[in-house]
C-alpha cells in the first residue's frame, strides 16, 4: 500500500499565498492611486500630451503619462478624448504606442521586491523586463513604418464602419479583482487625499504601496515554492506550456477578465522569481496581456455615440492592431522572436551583479528620459492646438 504524498501543500499554505497575493494587488492598486493623485490623473495626462508635437515626443510622453497615471486604459481614454476633440489621429498613434510602454512600469516595481535574493531577483527582473523590451522592439519597428505609410491609421479607419454602432458593449464595472481590492485601496486613497496636499498625499501612498509590494513579494517567493508542487505545478505548466498560442491566449483572457495588464503581469513576476515558471512560459503570457489590455478601451469606445464616435473607435482600434501585429510578428518572425528574451536575460544578469542599475533603469526609462522630453517641450513652448472639449466614456 503506497504512502500518501507529503508534497501536497496544506490549506494553511494556500491561504497564506492567497493573502499575500491580495496584499500584492492592494499594493499595486495603491501605487497607481498615489501616482494619479500626485500627477493630477487624467487631467495631468492631458496636460502632458499638450507637448506631444512630433512622433518621438509623442511616444515618450505617452510613456510618461501612463507611468504616472498607472493605467493605460485611463491614458487611452484621454487620447480618445483628444482625438474626438480634433487632435489628428496621426499624432495620437505615437501616444498610444507610448501608453503601451508606460504600463509595464508596475511589474518592474514588483520585481524590485525580490532584490534581497540575488537569483530570485534575476529571474523576477528578467520576467518583468521582457515586456519592456518587446515594447521597445515593437515601437522601433512599427513607429517609422507608421510615420511613412500610416498602415495602422488606415486599417483602423477601414474597420470603423463595420464596428460602429449605437449599442454599448462596455465592460465597465465588471472587474472581479477590483471588487475585492478596491475597498482597502480606496480607504488608503481617501486618507492620502485627506492630507490636503495632493503631491504629498500621492507620494505617501506610493511609498506605502511599494512597502506592501515588497513585503508581499519577499514572503510570496518562499510560499509559492511550497504550493507549486505536484498537481498544482502540472496544471500551471499545462496552461502555459502548450506553445506560444496557448500562452498568448491565457494572457489575453485573464487580462480581459481583470481589466489590467499591470495586475496580470505583476502576478506572473513572483511565479517567475520563485522558479515556478520559465522565461519561455512567461513571455507569451505577457504578450497576451498586451492584447488583452486593449479590449476594455475598444469596448468602451463602441459605447460612444454622436459625431465623434468614428474617431474614438479608430484610435482604440489602432491600439488593438498595434499589439496584435507586434505580438504575432514577434512570435512567428524568426529574426524577432528571441530578441526580447535575450535582451531581458542579459538585463537580468546585469542587474543581479549591480542592483543599483535596476533602479536607474526604472527611473531612467519611465520617468527621467520622458520627463526631459516634457521639460524641453515646456521650455520651447511648443504646444498642440487646444482640442474641442468632449466627454468620452471609458472603462478603467
Amino acid at each position: 500500500m503506497s504512502e500518501p504524498s507529503t508534497d501536497a501543500p496544506s490549506t494553511r499554505t494556500w491561504l497564506v499565498v492567497a493573502g499575500l497575493v491580495y496584499v500584492l494587488l492592494i499594493g499595486v492598486s495603491v501605487i497607481g492611486d498615489g501616482f494619479k493623485l500626485a500627477s493630477g490623473g487624467a487631467e495631468g495626462a492631458r496636460e502632458i500630451f499638450a507637448f506631444a508635437t512630433n512622433p518621438i515626443v509623442g511616444v515618450l510622453l505617452g510613456t510618461l503619462a501612463t507611468a504616472l497615471v498607472q493605467s493605460s486604459s485611463t491614458v487611452t481614454s484621454v487620447i480618445v478624448g483628444l482625438v474626438a476633440g480634433g487632435l489628428p489621429v496621426s499624432l495620437a498613434v505615437p501616444m498610444i504606442m507610448g501608453a503601451n510602454m508606460g504600463t509595464t512600469v508596475t511589474n518592474t516595481i514588483v520585481a524590485l521586491g525580490a532584490m534581497r535574493d540575488g537569483e530570485a531577483f534575476r529571474r523576477s527582473f528578467t520576467a518583468a523586463t521582457v515586456h519592456d523590451i518587446f515594447n521597445f522592439m515593437a515601437i522601433a519597428i512599427l513607429l517609422p513604418i507608421e510615420i511613412l505609410f500610416h498602415p495602422l491609421e488606415n486599417m483602423a479607419g477601414a474597420l470603423v464602419g463595420s464596428l460602429a454602432g449605437d449599442g454599448s458593449a462596455s465592460l465597465k464595472g465588471f472587474n472581479p479583482v477590483a471588487l475585492i481590492t478596491d475597498p482597502p485601496a480606496d480607504a488608503i486613497a481617501g486618507f492620502g487625499a485627506g492630507i490636503g496636499n495632493d503631491l504629498v498625499g500621492g507620494l505617501g501612498m506610493i511609498g506605502f504601496g511599494v512597502f506592501l509590494v515588497i513585503v508581499a513579494v519577499l514572503r510570496l517567493g518562499s510560499a509559492l515554492k511550497k504550493v507549486m508542487v505536484g498537481r498544482a505545478l502540472e496544471l500551471l505548466h499545462g496552461a502555459l506550456g502548450r506553445g506560444p498560442l496557448a500562452g498568448i491566449g491565457s494572457g489575453t483572457l485573464i487580462t480581459i477578465l481583470v481589466q489590467s495588464s499591470s495586475t496580470t503581469t505583476s502576478l506572473i513576476v513572483p511565479l517567475a522569481g520563485a522558479g515556478s515558471l520559465s522565461l519561455k512560459q512567461v513571455y507569451p503570457f505577457t504578450l497576451g496581456a498586451n492584447i488583452g489590455t486593449t479590449i476594455t478601451a475598444l469596448l468602451a469606445a463602441t459605447a460612444i455615440t454622436g459625431e465623434f464616435e468614428a474617431f474614438a473607435l479608430q484610435i482604440a482600434l489602432v491600439h488593438l492592431l498595434f499589439n496584435v501585429i507586434a505580438v504575432f510578428g514577434a512570435t512567428y518572425i524568426p529574426l524577432l522572436k528571441d530578441i526580447p528574451m535575450r535582451g531581458a536575460t542579459a538585463l537580468g544578469e546585469l542587474t543581479q551583479r549591480n542592483k543599483g542599475l535596476a533602479i536607474a533603469y526604472l527611473f531612467g526609462v519611465f520617468f527621467i528620459v520622458p520627463g526631459i522630453a516634457f521639460g524641453i517641450g515646456q521650455a520651447m513652448g511648443e504646444r498642440l492646438p487646444e482640442p474641442n472639449a468632449v466627454e468620452v466614456q471609458s472603462g478603467h
